[in-house]
């Protein structure tokens, strides 16, 4: 039976259950009992409400549901954290399997389930028993290439955890092993915005970050959790036991990416069969390492390597031969789920902080409003500490033949760049390093390790955050809302005057037709707009294919000014000819200069093929959407908004969100598209909190044990 079909026959059954008063496992009636203690109510957006009566049991749920709405992709990302990726899908899994198996993460990963609290481990177990029987009782809903990974423990649950956060996040092979290093910050926004500049003297906060659309380990999947003592609400990544991105009735907080450098590479030096420290010859230490691979006719065949460790940690052979240490901070710390886990249960800012205090999560800024209307800004990460050297330094090559360049512990909690209820009433996070959370700016750089952060350059989508929360002007809810869906290019109300006052005497055809749709454009990238297309294509040759070459500017960014720099043309002249390129490359690429901006750039997914809106971040777009190449006719988001929420503390709690690509992957879910049209408008929806609201717009109930 194909998911699709479930999905008719649930709301089937639980029409006819309810006319005869029945209960079942699966499809009940589509109002449920405000008795019933173990169920999940799923809205009409897929979204599951969990109701348990005891805080396991919400676990218990959080894994049922997420199987039910991506069980394909979380199957396939346990088996890779268990280095047993190739033994499941063949040898184009092998590279992977050698990295998991030689950094030891699954060996670790059963360590660090070891050392939780009985309580936590009870709670990791029943989230793992909730995917092995939502699999169970609906065998037709699990790929067969997927299968083989059942069951699963609470020690698949932590190795998941930990691959994600400390070898994708922190250590991702490619990142590790790449020269110069590609480790560029991802892209999200945060705000906290303090109850002194709310119209209702309530504290908002927004969370909204952005990750590719397709890649499995980013998928992000919203839900709520009622327990005993708690309801809580949220999104995470699919495969995580907890909810990264939460609020409650007390408390709410965000991540954004940040740069935090929490792994060394040192360049090894060769001394025959070992290695040099200090003047000295090193042996390593070897362990041979075996794993399986499923070969093309099905059969599985074994491999092994042999794995080398330095004192500085496992080593690996970069693309000529150099041999590089790995070192990766925070491998003695064993709780970042159950950080995650306090912070959400916290009723106060004291509690958060004494959660946050434990430095747990191995990066990510923290962004954090509640009801007390306090805001904070951390910038978070288990940090080596280090003697010496800038951001630079640790963030290249290390020479690996001097002990002393090896981390002596972590930077504290209270030694790390953060800012708590500024005067501005406002703290904001656009993955930029931390001087500039808040304006006017509290924080100095000289005050903190030159390895803590780069100092700048603060890019145009946060310096548009700022200047959309500076000042002291008093902002209602809807006020937010609307600074949040703004598409608003900063870099063209930054640039665009003076291009246009140097082309304006320009006597070349294309230059006067592309000033004509430039004067008349809105600056804004909305699906109507003409013109945005032309000044995209202009900005990608006047900054990079990446909009982030700042050299063309005539005035170059300063902390100082942070958030009107860089500004003005430094060649007036080359700015009007890359206009003429501009003009030629957009009529070949979009087949007119002035095409409407939502003709070519499309949210289609499954069926629904609607106008797009939003632009690439760097071009001092809030609303980030970073649009693929020209394939068919379109393009579509390779990354950019996924999660939204805004909530403010009032009485009721206001909320509201998004998850743009919808809440579920599964084959035939209907849950899969089901958003879009709400990124299309430029709109969020309501989030339903409290049971009354739930019961209102439930689509089915799972009763569980």
């Amino acid at each position: 039976m194909k998911f699709s079909h479930k999905w008719k026959l649930t709301l089937y059954l639980g029409a006819c259950l309810a006319v005869m008063g029945a209960g079942g496992a699966h499809g009940a009636s589509p109002v449920a009992s405000t008795g019933q203690q173990n169920e999940i109510l799923w809205d009409t957006f897929g979204v599951p409400h969990i109701y348990a009566s005891t805080e396991a049991g919400s676990f218990y749920g959080f894994g049922w549901a997420q199987t039910h709405s991506h069980g394909n992709i979380l199957l396939r990302l346990y088996g890779t954290a268990r280095g047993r990726a190739a033994e499941y899908w063949g040898e184009k899994e092998e590279e992977s399997d050698r990295w998991v198996l030689g950094n030891g993460v699954y060996k670790r990963a059963s360590e660090f389930y070891h050392h939780q609290p009985a309580s936590f481990r009870k709670d990791l177990d029943a989230f793992a028993q909730g995917i092995n029987d939502y699999a169970a009782s609906h065998p037709a809903d699990i790929a067969d290439d997927v299968k083989a990974v059942l069951p699963v423990s609470g020690i698949d649950v932590v190795a998941h955890g930990l691959r994600l956060m400390n070898y994708v996040y922190i250590a991702e092979e490619r990142k590790m092993l790449g020269d110069p290093p590609a480790r560029k910050a991802g892209g999200s926004n945060a705000w906290a915005i303090g109850s002194s500049r709310t119209t209702d003297g309530h504290a908002v906060l927004l969370a909204n970050p952005h990750l590719p659309w397709s890649t499995p380990f980013f998928t992000y999947y919203e839900a709520q959790m009622n327990g005993p003592g708690f309801s809580i609400y949220g999104a995470t990544q699919v495969g995580l036991p907890i909810l990264r991105f939460a609020f409650t009735k007390d408390v709410a907080f965000t991540n954004t990416v940040n740069t935090i450098l929490g792994a060394v590479r040192f360049r090894l030096t060769p001394d025959g069969d070992g290695y040099r420290l200090d003047g000295r010859k090193k042996a390593y230490a070897t362990k041979t390492l075996s794993y399986k691979v499923k070969l093309a006719d099905g059969t599985l065949a074994t491999r092994s390597f042999v794995q080398r460790y330095a004192k500085q940690g496992p080593v690996f052979d970069e693309a000529d031969g150099t041999p590089v240490a790995l070192y990766v901070a925070g491998l003695d710390r064993p709780g970042m789920l159950k950080q995650y886990w306090d912070m959400a249960r916290a009723h106060d800012f004291g509690e958060f902080q004494a959660a946050i205090r434990k430095l747990q999560v191995p990066m990510f800024n923290i962004v954090y409003a509640d009801h007390d209307g306090h805001v904070m800004y951390l910038d978070n990460g288990i940090l080596p500490k280090h003697k010496n050297g800038d951001f630079n330094y640790w963030n290249n090559l290390v020479p690996g033949d001097r002990s002393d360049n090896i981390p002596d512990g972590i930077v504290p909690y209270d030694s790390m760049p953060k800012v708590i209820d500024p005067p501005a009433g406002f703290v904001q996070n656009a993955n930029d390093p931390p001087w500039v959370s808040t304006y006017p700016r509290v924080l100095d750089p000289k005050a903190y390790p030159a390895y803590v952060a780069q100092t700048g350059p603060m890019s145009f989508r946060a310096q548009m955050s700022t200047r959309m929360l500076a000042g002291d002007e008093k902002m209602s809810f809807d006020d937010i809302v609307a600074r949040k869906l703004n598409t608003h290019s900063l870099l063209a109300e930054r640039i665009l005057p003076e291009l246009l006052a140097a082309a304006g005497k320009d006597r070349r055809a294309e230059v006067k037709a592309a000033v004509k749709i430039l004067k008349n454009w809105d600056m804004a990238d909305d699906a109507t707009s003409r013109g945005a297309l032309l000044f995209e294509t202009w900005a990608r040759l006047f900054m990079g294919p990446k909009f982030a070459d700042f050299n063309g500017f005539g005035r170059q960014w300063s902390l100082d000014d942070p958030i009107s720099t860089p500004s003005g043309l430094g060649d007036r002249a080359h700015a009007v000819d890359l206009l003429a390129q501009a003009a030629t490359e957009t009529r070949k690429l979009y087949g007119a200069m002035d095409r409407p901006f939502g003709e070519v750039s499309r949210f289609h997914l499954n069926d629904v093929d609607l106008p797009g809106n939003g632009g690439f971040g760097n071009t001092g777009i809030f609303r980030t959407i970073t649009w693929g190449p020209m394939k068919n006719g379109e393009r579509t988001p390779l990354h950019g908004e996924t999660w939204v929420s805004l909530v403010s503390f009032s009485a009721p709690m206001q909320a509201k969100g998004l998850l743009s690509y919808g809440n579920s992957s599964q084959p035939g879910s209907p849950h899969h598209s089901d958003q879009l049209s709400y990124l299309s408008s430029k709109t969020l929806r309501d989030l339903w909190l409290s049971r009354d609201d739930v019961e209102k717009h439930v689509e089915s109930v799972d009763k569980l044990p």
